[in-house]
């Protein structure tokens, strides 16, 4: 990674796979075993919590895309992976796809310490990458460099600590001591850096809901959120301003057997043109000490694989 920061007030828009674009649905591809090597006098360590879901992406109520998330969970530590791609129509105009890659420490929240993504459609491509240390920003790089465009608020360096990216916040480490399923797993505030965009995405409990999906039975907390522009946007452009007042959004959370996170098995956002739903498809468990939870999961070997990503279009 260049030593040398890039960051400027502007980018160009395929840096984030927005909601109402790549499906800010979703992200990198393969998810990694994390294992650690022991003495042989002691008894092996266990294999790391792997979960791996499969994400369909509908704008509207028509299918446009898919996107997988992969997370690997060992102890303290955690790595997320995170891939999508448009198809159909829109996949064949746009040429749409995009990965990304954290992974860092699991404490009060993720604190990740490097992050890339990859982003792709037919005319263009963008890059980027981040070191982390405390959840601050100690190196910064884009691919191809970004323009000023004069009408963005500057990034600041404070803007730059105590941040994660798209992809770690994803992984969201309980905060209440009691059961996974606790509403207050659902109160918190996400501090999103993206390497060019400050953002926070506010959520709060709605309710708890029986959900039935394909390795999955059980309740979920549904989060509602919102969207609050920090640095690196644009004030003036009506899809920021939309997303600010969008009070049409929510997560669905639901426990990672044998683990104190919980993951996305649904996100849905309001957009311009229509409610874009990234909702799962298939939820997979392997690895990992199981413990028994309030839901009916499946555990079975899940092939290393990785997709999903943030929320609005508000470039």
């Amino acid at each position: 990674m260049c030593a040398q920061h890039r960051l400027r007030a502007g980018r160009p828009g395929t840096i984030r796979l927005g909601v109402s674009r790549l499906g800010t649905g979703l992200l990198a591809l393969a998810a990694v075993a994390l294992t650690a090597p022991v003495a042989q006098a002691r008894p092996r360590a266990a294999a790391p919590a792997t979960v791996t879901v499969d994400y369909g992406i509908a704008l509207a109520g028509i299918p446009i895309g898919t996107a997988q998330v992969s997370g690997a969970i060992e102890n303290t530590r955690y790595r997320m992976d995170v891939s999508a791609r448009l198809t159909g129509l829109v996949g064949a105009v746009t040429g749409g796809m995009g990965s990304a890659r954290a992974s860092g420490l699991i404490a009060t929240g993720p604190q990740p310490n490097a992050f890339a993504i990859q982003t792709k459609t037919s005319n263009s491509g963008i890059a980027v990458r981040m070191a982390l240390a405390h959840g601050n920003v100690t190196q910064a790089e884009i691919t191809p460099p970004l323009v000023d465009m004069g009408d963005r608020v500057p990034i600041t360096a404070a803007n730059r600590r105590g941040v994660i990216d798209p992809a770690s916040a994803l992984l969201m480490p309980a905060t209440s001591r009691g059961d996974l399923l606790d509403p207050a797993n659902c109160n918190r505030t996400l501090p999103v850096f993206d390497g060019a965009t400050r953002f926070d995405v506010v959520l709060s409990y709605g309710e708890t809901r029986a959900v039935e999906k394909p390795g999955y039975v059980g309740p979920v907390l549904v989060c509602n959120a919102r969207y609050q522009a920090i640095a690196g946007h644009r004030p003036d452009r009506p899809g920021v301003r939309f997303m600010e007042e969008n009070r049409d959004m929510s997560v669905w959370l639901a426990p990672v057997e044998g683990t104190r996170v919980l993951l996305p098995i649904r996100i849905a956002v309001r957009t311009t043109v229509g409610t874009n739903i990234i909702e799962a498809t298939r939820w997979q468990r392997s690895g990992g000490p199981a413990t028994s939870t309030t839901a009916a999961t499946t555990t079975t070997a899940a092939a290393p694989g990785a997709s999903m990503a943030s929320l609005g279009e508000t470039r």
